[in-house]
């Protein structure tokens, strides 16, 4: 099985995981009730899988996907206003092929650039439980071995996705120092092979306050997109970089909603190259 493949296939069981009773009753409750604005969409009300292409060298990793942003849209960071801070700032870095992220079928495709969460259910309140983190760490670790023979950078967005990602890093096969380094916004840390950098989260709070403003998104962006050999020789170059995403494709049907992190056959618990 190629590394498109294997992707496809693991996208598709992220899709049909129902392993943590609370974020299950959350997200489809929300699919259920709506908010007024998108009273006429029909919300994909499950696990959100990760955007961009199979051989992406840098790999984006956020929180986990908003109540009405991905869980409504099926795609990462697509439909809210945090996704609308990261795709401007990867448009301008010359990693994405348009500024805006509204819907799973816009055409957006990501240039050497894939972008996941540790978490992939809405959680209520924006805030998984280190339990429900943990269970959903078998996703990451997955997408990140599938992802190795062309990995070689990766930002993680914020201190939860910090915290999450050090150890699926970890458990992956990449040697994590130890004591862990700590969280802090642009911090580079080498590991083999890759080189992994934090930001601040593109949170409304943050972004709103000016903590994390457009100017350090897109420094740090360009720092890692550097690491991973995806230098642009202009910021409005928009030649696709190895494989683009591919654009207007919804997320994957998922598989039976028997299927969980938990419970699932053997073809979902481990996805092979």
């Amino acid at each position: 099985m190629d590394d498109r493949s294997a992707l496809t296939r693991l996208d598709r069981c992220v899709a049909g995981c129902r392993a943590c009773p609370r974020l299950v009753e959350w997200r489809e409750e929300v699919a259920r009730t709506k908010r007024a604005a998108f009273a006429d969409w029909t919300y994909w009300g499950r696990p959100v899988p990760g955007f961009g292409p199979a051989d992406a060298r840098l790999v984006i990793i956020g929180l986990a996907p908003a109540a009405h942003g991905g869980n409504r849209t099926g795609r990462m960071f697509t439909g809210d206003r945090s996704g609308d801070v990261l795709y401007q700032a990867l448009y301008d870095v010359g990693l994405a092929s348009q500024p805006t992220s509204v819907s799973a079928d816009d055409g957006l495709e990501l240039y050497g650039v894939r972008v996941t969460a540790p978490v992939h259910c809405a959680p209520p309140a924006n805030k998984p439980t280190p339990g429900e983190r943990d269970t959903c760490r078998l996703w990451l670790v997955q997408e990140l071995r599938l992802l190795r023979p062309t990995l070689r950078a990766a930002l993680v967005l914020g201190a939860f996705g910090w915290q999450a990602a050090l150890p699926a890093f970890a458990e992956a096969g990449w040697a994590v120092p130890r004591p862990r380094p700590a969280f802090a916004h642009g911090t580079r840390v080498p590991l083999d092979g890759l080189d992994l950098f934090g930001c601040f989260h593109v949170s409304q709070r943050n972004t709103f306050t000016g903590r994390l403003t457009p100017e350090m998104l897109r420094a740090v962006l360009s720092a890692a997109a550097d690491a991973a050999g995806l230098r642009q020789p202009s910021l409005r170059s928009r030649r696709p970089l190895l494989h683009p995403s591919p654009a207007g494709s919804p997320p994957p049907p998922p598989p039976s909603p028997s299927a969980s992190a938990g419970s699932a056959p053997n073809r979902c618990r481990t996805v092979e190259r």
